[in-house]
């Protein structure tokens, strides 16, 4: 594999080069950035550019209006009990004003505005009990030269100006690179260099230059759409020259099971068979993506495809996200592979010892022709004798990566992949660029809508006064806990006092589940909500997708308003899986956002996933949509796809030209394009290029 280009070198230097980064500051770097590298500082994008008005006396000072200001320091005030603020009293001859430091060592303080010292400090002015005082104010080490200051995104512990500083120093380090991008487009879009956009983000001169349409900040996300693309493009192409094989697509098993299925399938399921049949029976390797909404009848897709491989001498392996999902696809599934004499086995993590051993044999054999499993089925001790398709549930929780390690499990094996979590197209294209897409719209006949309704916080006792007489009827509820923040803690702790205030209500029929319990310890509680042996459901978001419990017909969701669109559907998802009629209460405080209004009010009209997922790309922004962060799909840190889509479609036919004229990226463009995938961390997709 190629090394870093060397001109990279200094990008990828520790933030600790810089003086004045000790090991301390390295954790809250570490902590603001995600990296401690100059390239991860650099990539730290300005929010705010705040333009401060330099006064000449604290008596000129407005309360609510940011400020510059010449004082003297008079006196500290240290805090009077824990958490209290530590408060400073600055002055000059026309009055006084506290300034105000939380969570900073008295010491600190002291050190920094000394009494008898006259100084420099900027800050909003506001009013407390009838005091001006300045919270967390800036220190300038002079008369202020511009009343300008660029505000970014801050951690515990670090100040606008440390970060500030740290970065001046890692832009006098940057190099300049080589050019990646055609000439031509670059002049006609009046772009300026890498190292000049890099320059222009951390200086804007006004608000205008913190938007997404300026050039600079348009270069830049253009560069890392374009990173994106061409990873992806050099996956397809590797796919592409990756043999495949050629399967029959209508032979006897897959007769077989068609008649088992004791209902018609839908025109979206028999349009998403026909195109992967078509891949199936073509030489190349099939590689794609089957995106339906929850309910929509995937399942029962992806068992017809592996009947293809297995009329083609072949086996066929599905892999689930969990345990009980996998025994619950087991279990949707035998009455039909049975009525059509399929031999199949069920294997997870559980299965230890001789029946492990027995099933490990089977599958070697190739006596076993499809296997359901967790993605424990690429492990090193089993072997296929002949897998010919791997079906992959819920595509989201794997990377690119493992795409392909799934792949190496067998010769030319196909691979196809589901997610019940619909995905704007944008969002597709960035995440599954290396990819062809089907989509099943719609739900199987005989689902009825599901009735949802908004419910004040302030009445909720009433509701559950009234869900009490539901549940001794039989029926069970799903009761999803608030987001309260980015603390998986503090939702843990909701979660918490909600199931004590309902056990005290039900008695021993909740149940409670969230994301910091062992996995074994989750599918026990869930294995008790499918048999019937708890009736309520307490649970953080980390309710698993796909998990089917016909008989429970009732989903609250506590602030709603907290979650996304795209969220509050899938939770939605989990009702409405019977014949019976299902609701989904969505229980608001107040106030409400304008935005939280809207997402509710969409939510109501609508049951249409992918309708929803590209509303709340519009509400929200890329970033937010799936819960990147545990997503697996691309997060950007310049690119906003609600509002460059264009970019992105332009980095995608660019790449693809590209590697047309230069597949192994070696003319002169082709390095500096190495170049471009390196700065990006995108390493993994050159040492898919043949020569690198």
């Amino acid at each position: 594999m190629s090394q870093r280009p060397f001109v990279l070198d200094p990008l990828f230097r520790s933030v600790g080069v810089i003086s004045g980064v000790g090991p301390r500051m390295m954790k809250l770097y570490e902590k603001l950035l995600g990296g401690i590298r100059l390239r991860d500082l650099l990539f730290h994008k300005p929010a705010d550019i705040v333009q401060r008005r330099l006064i000449g006396a604290l008596s000129e000072a407005r309360t609510g209006e940011s400020v510059c200001v010449s004082v003297t320091i008079d006196k500290h005030t240290p805090p009077t009990r824990r958490g209290g603020p530590h408060r400073v009293r600055a002055l000059d001859p026309s009055g006084f004003i506290d300034l105000v430091f939380f969570h900073a060592g008295g010491g600190w303080v002291e050190k920094q505005y000394p009494v008898g010292a006259k100084i420099t400090i900027c800050g909003q002015v506001d009013d407390y009990r009838g005091t001006r005082q300045m919270t967390h104010p800036d220190l300038l080490d002079g008369p202020p030269a511009d009343a300008r200051e660029i505000i970014y995104p801050l951690t515990a512990g670090l100040t606008t100006k440390m970060l500030r500083k740290t970065i001046l120093s890692a832009l006098d380090q940057t190099p300049e690179l080589p050019e990646w991008l055609d000439p031509v487009h670059v002049s006609r879009m009046g772009w300026p260099t890498w190292k000049e956009a890099i320059i222009n983000l951390h200086h804007p001169q006004a608000a205008k230059d913190l938007e997404s349409s300026c050039p600079a900040q348009m270069r830049l996300a253009y560069d890392e759409l374009l990173a994106n693309q061409l990873t992806l493009a050099i996956l397809r192409l590797k796919q592409r020259k990756l043999k495949g094989r050629a399967f029959p697509t209508n032979g006897p098993q897959r007769q077989k099971l068609m008649v088992a299925l004791p209902w018609e399938l839908t025109s979206f399921q028999r349009e998403a068979l026909t195109e992967i049949d078509a891949d199936m029976m073509a030489p190349h390797r099939m590689l794609r993506l089957l995106q339906g909404d929850v309910g929509s009848g995937k399942t029962i897709v992806a068992a017809l495809a592996m009947m293809n491989a297995v009329d083609g001498g072949a086996q066929a392996a599905f892999m689930a996200p969990t345990e009980i999902l996998a025994r619950q696809h087991g279990e949707t599934l035998r009455p039909f592979f049975e009525k059509a004499g399929i031999p199949f086995t069920v294997l997870t993590g559980r299965d230890k010892g001789k029946t492990r051993e027995t099933a490990l044999a089977a599958i070697s054999s190739g006596a076993i022709k499809i296997v359901i499993g967790t993605h424990a089925l690429f492990q090193e001790d089993v072997t296929f004798a002949d897998l010919g398709l791997a079906v992959i549930d819920e595509q989201h929780r794997f990377g690119v990566h493992q795409r392909l390690e799934l792949s190496n499990k067998g010769i030319g094996t196909d691979v196809l992949v589901m997610t019940a979590t619909p995905i704007p197209r944008t969002l597709t294209l960035t995440a599954y660029g290396d990819m062809e897409v089907s989509r099943i719209a719609g739900k199987p006949p005989g689902r009825k809508p599901i009735d949802t309704r908004l419910i004040p916080l302030d009445t909720l006792d009433t509701m559950t006064e009234r869900l009490k007489g539901q549940i001794d009827h039989g029926v069970q509820v799903y009761w999803v806990c608030p987001l309260v923040e980015e603390s998986e803690i503090l939702d843990l702790a909701a979660a918490e006092e909600r199931y004590l205030v309902l056990q005290q209500i039900f008695g021993e029929r909740v149940g409670l589940i969230h994301g910091r319990m062992k996995p074994k310890d989750k599918d026990a509680v869930m294995e008790k909500f499918v048999s019937g042996a708890i009736y309520v459901l307490v649970a953080t978001t980390v309710i698993e997708v796909g998990v089917n419990v016909p008989n429970a017909t009732i989903m609250v969701i506590e602030h709603a308003n907290r979650f996304g669109l795209a969220q509050l559907h899938q939770l939605r998802g989990r009702v409405g899986r019977g014949d019976a009629q299902s609701y989904c209460f969505l229980v608001y405080g107040e106030p409400l956002t304008e935005a939280a209004r809207e997402r509710l009010k969409i939510l109501r009209q609508s049951e249409d996933g992918f309708l929803l997922a590209e509303k709340d790309l519009e509400l929200r922004g890329s970033g937010d949509v799936l819960g990147t962060k545990q997503s697996g799909i691309a997060e950007f840190r310049f690119a906003d796809l609600t509002s460059q889509s264009d970019l992105l479609i332009s980095a995608r036919q660019d790449s693809s030209l590209i590697l047309e004229k230069d597949p192994d990226l070696q003319s002169p463009r082709g390095k500096a394009l190495r170049a471009l995938l390196y700065l990006f961390e995108r390493d993994q997709a050159i040492s898919y290029l043949r020569s690198g």
